[in-house]
Formats: structure tokens, sequence, C-alpha cells
């Protein structure tokens, strides 16, 4: 499966930022991914942060792993966590 993925930055309390992706079928919409990116906040306690093209773009095209791919379809999506998201 091909997918998007969008490089995700979002503030936290302790002066630092989580990083993130989030990792969509190819052609979703961006009001999903951003959704999607709100749904992920909330299950890490930082509710009511509206993701905006300041936090959370496109990057790039890429084939993912038969596992992500089936979180993917059954999801919706898939968050692949790279710094200070927990």
């Amino acid at each position: 499966m091909k997918v998007s993925v969008y490089d995700t930055y979002v503030p936290k309390d302790d002066n630092n930022r989580m990083h993130f992706d989030i990792l969509v079928e190819e052609g979703e919409s961006v009001e999903n991914v951003y959704k999607y990116g709100k749904t992920y906040l909330n299950q890490k306690g930082i509710p009511d942060f509206e993701l905006t093209t300041n936090e959370c773009n496109f990057c790039h095209m890429e084939t993912v792993s038969v596992e992500i791919e089936k979180e993917i379809r059954d999801k919706g999506y898939y968050i692949l966590e790279m710094e200070n998201c927990n």
C-alpha cells in the first residue's frame, strides 16, 4: 500500500514538542488527517488541540509494511511516534 506521510509537531506543556507522523492511504483528505491527529492527541492527554498546516504538513509518499497497512485499513490511519510522544 502506498501512503501519504504527514509530518506533525505539537507543543507540549514542558517546553518540548511532540514529533510524530500520521500515515494515511494515498488520496485521504487533509481534514481526515487532522481528525486522526486529534484522536491521537486526545489519547495522549492533549485535548482540544486543533491541528493546522502550522503543525501538520504533507511530507512524502512511501510504501508500508503489511502490519502498518492492516492498521490503516482497520482504523484509517497509523501514527509513527518520533520524539517526545510519551
